[in-house]
């Protein structure tokens, strides 16, 4: 008896946040190891909460990345894969690669899983949904000049369409994110920037990145420093103090920018915690850092 209470009591936790959200946009981006799981239900988890945030009639949005997948497919093919300040470089035959991963392999699979739980998904290939120029970035060794990192493009556009007329038909927009550069040629571009600019877009509500780590961390080795709430006027204390670096400088900078633009909260959370979305979205502590303005 005492269970069945306890389950009625996190219902009643979740209530006004169900009645506060209704029919609003909350984009998603899913990324991490997770997504590779040999366990079914750790694949599935992410999935089982988009379901869930439909049926409390909230319009998710899901921009997914990809990133291991691309390097073993890559490593197949006979190709290295080489970073440069954290960006994939990619000449024309690996953004090939890029482009069938993600947006042949990964987004059906997504879609497919978000089916067979009862839920509504379309896919989209992110190149016909995202607009970006190319990224250039500063060479360290040479100021003022530009290192040549291939067909890496940052997201300038989203073409917000075809996602309206998804979400009013009731079904989750499944995005990857590969982008259509002013070349007209295919670019790799950062999930997180895209999911970012997804959310400004569509004035989202909410932006939740979900990736390998509890939050952003003061100490990245103790997960007791999670900063559980933080100001988006701190960052740039963080960045200067290392706090933020490397792979955490995107989605941070995204998520201010897509603060700044509009967006009431954004979330970082561990995918692999189940079911993290959730507890972030409808308790009242969260289980992440959440940035705000």
């Amino acid at each position: 008896m005492q269970d069945l209470i306890s389950k009625a009591a996190t219902l009643l936790e979740a209530l006004p946040y169900i009645q506060k959200f209704s029919h609003a946009t909350f984009v998603v981006k899913y990324g991490g190891s997770f997504m590779d799981s040999p366990d079914k239900a750790v694949r599935e988890g992410v999935a089982r909460d988009i379901v869930f945030l439909e049926a409390v009639e909230i319009n998710p949005v899901v921009v997914h990345g990809g990133g291991k997948a691309i390097t073993r497919a890559l490593e197949q093919s006979g190709a290295k894969t080489e970073f440069i300040q954290g960006q994939r470089v990619t000449d024309e035959a690996a953004v090939k690669v890029v482009d069938q991963v993600l947006s042949r392999e990964i987004n059906p699979e997504i879609v497919r899983t978000i089916h067979e739980l009862g839920g509504l998904a379309q896919g989209f290939a992110g190149t016909d949904i995202f607009t970006c120029r190319k990224l250039w970035l500063d060479d360290k060794d040479n100021p003022g000049q530009k290192l040549d990192i291939g067909f890496v493009g940052e997201v300038t556009k989203v073409n917000v369409a075809p996602l309206l007329d998804c979400i009013a038909r009731g079904f989750t927009p499944v995005i990857s994110p590969t982008a259509r550069g002013e070349d007209g040629k295919i670019y790799n571009c950062n999930a997180d920037v895209a999911a970012a600019q997804t959310a400004i877009a569509l004035k989202a509500m909410r932006l939740v990145f979900m990736s390998d780590v509890p939050g952003l961390m003061r100490d990245p080795k103790d997960a007791a420093t999670l900063i559980s709430h933080l100001q988006s006027s701190e960052v740039d204390g963080l960045k200067k103090a290392g706090i933020v670096d490397k792979g955490m400088i995107p989605k941070v900078d995204s998520a201010v920018a897509a603060i700044k633009a509009g967006v009431n909260k954004v979330s970082f959370v561990d995918g692999r915690v189940p079911h993290s979305v959730l507890m972030e979205i409808f308790t009242d502590k969260g289980v992440g850092t959440e940035v705000v303005a």
